[in-house]
């Protein structure tokens, strides 16, 4: 006769005591729900890459820049505290899941407010925040009540997430420069929630399984960066001039993201915290990421001005054009340096190749086909990464 399950045991499918997940867990991967999260949080990235594209084809530059860094805070934030909670909390019951669809929920909000944030109006952006955090507050509750060992640290979180939701709310009144002032205040507090909160007792997240969420997001992001380009090509095809130029245009973006996919993975993103293991190396290492993803985002919009500027519809010189790519290859490059690489890293070639490339990609803006030179170089790079990490002959 077939298995009857008890009482207890369909309770337990659909709810499961939120207990510290084994930070040395084998075979720990990304779940399902996990990926959903990110594929809809890269509608937000989509959203807000094209509106620094319009911005800056436009002339906006300035207005752009701070309107991306701005409402990519409020993107990748979101992101990075509920990949980090997952890590060290995931029960993956009925509860967990509903929380987590709530903060989507929130992502997909603030996608739909990009462009009345670009206009300087946060409210829906706001509104989706607060979905997302709150969401995430209710996630630290339950966290606080079931898991004894880490009950203050989790109300810590959740009274320090609260405040800062109550003073977002309270910036929207603010006018002006004072807005201004109060966002970057409030970034530097919600900052300081994770550095205070994991000082007294520090959550079990899990070195792979981040370095495999941070790994698959930079994944997104670049595929976001290709797609963008591609429809920008397109069009430009389409309308039946410059074709030669947009067709080696688009095998030029082919090649710097391609580049940029292999720079990222090149070394394995758990190694340095593994090696590492505090929180100081977490931090940097969460927090840098901002870095990446911003960057590979940034890319994208710069290769759609770059498309502009080949089919003749570009407000902006040709400089301008080039610095839209190559400032955001140079930022990714000297990110990963700093996070996967490290200045000191024992491969002289590939401590010095990368903040070499960068400079080089950034003097590339103002000679012939910039575009073109920075995707030589950031190919160069990686030759450089195989044939030093790879070139000496291996035993027989």
């Amino acid at each position: 006769m077939p298995h009857q399950s008890a009482p207890g045991d369909r309770i337990r499918v659909w709810y499961r005591p939120m207990r510290p997940r084994d930070s040395g867990e084998g075979h720990r991967v990304s779940t399902p729900l996990e990926l959903l999260f990110d594929l809809c949080f890269v509608v937000a990235v989509g959203q807000a890459a094209a509106q620094l594209h319009h911005a800056l084809s436009s002339g906006h530059i300035g207005h752009g820049v701070l309107g991306f860094a701005m409402v990519f805070f409020a993107i990748w934030w979101g992101w990075l505290n509920f990949s980090w909670f997952a890590s060290a909390f995931d029960t993956d019951d009925v509860p967990y899941r509903l929380a987590t669809l709530v903060q989507i929920a929130g992502g997909l909000t603030v996608a739909a407010g990009v462009d009345k944030a670009f206009d300087g109006d946060f409210t829906i952006v706001t509104v989706g925040y607060l979905l997302m955090r709150l969401a995430a507050v209710t996630q630290w509750l339950r966290a606080a009540r079931q898991s004894p060992e880490t009950r203050r640290t989790a109300y810590f979180y959740a009274v320090g997430v609260t405040l800062c939701q109550v003073l977002w709310v309270v910036r929207l009144a603010l006018p002006g420069t004072a807005g201004l002032v109060g966002f970057f205040v409030l970034v530097v507090l919600e900052l300081s929630v994770p550095v205070v909160a994991e000082s007294r007792t520090g959550t079990a997240w899990h070195p792979h399984h981040i370095a495999e969420r941070y790994g698959l997001f930079t994944l997104i992001v670049l595929g976001e960066t290709v797609l963008s380009a591609t429809n920008a090509v397109k069009e430009g095809i389409a309308e039946g001039e410059h074709t030669g130029d947009l067709v080696s245009l688009a095998a030029a973006a082919l090649v710097l993201v391609f580049s940029m996919w292999w720079l990222y993975f090149d070394q394995p993103g758990h190694a340095r915290l593994e090696r590492g293991n505090s929180l100081r190396t977490a931090l940097s290492w969460g927090y840098g990421h901002y870095l990446i993803f911003g960057s590979a985002a940034a890319v994208g919009a710069g290769l759609e001005m770059a498309v502009d500027f080949d089919s003749g519809k570009a407000a902006v010189g040709g400089i301008p054009t080039a610095l839209a790519v190559t400032v955001p290859v140079a930022v990714f490059l000297v990110s990963v340096w700093l996070l996967h690489i490290g200045p000191t890293n024992e491969c002289r070639p590939i401590a010095i190749g990368f903040p070499a490339a960068a400079v080089l990609i950034l003097a590339a803006s103002f000679g012939p086909a910039p575009i073109h030179l920075t995707a030589v170089l950031a190919a160069g790079l990686v030759a450089v990464t195989v044939v030093a990490t790879h070139g000496e002959p291996q035993p027989g």
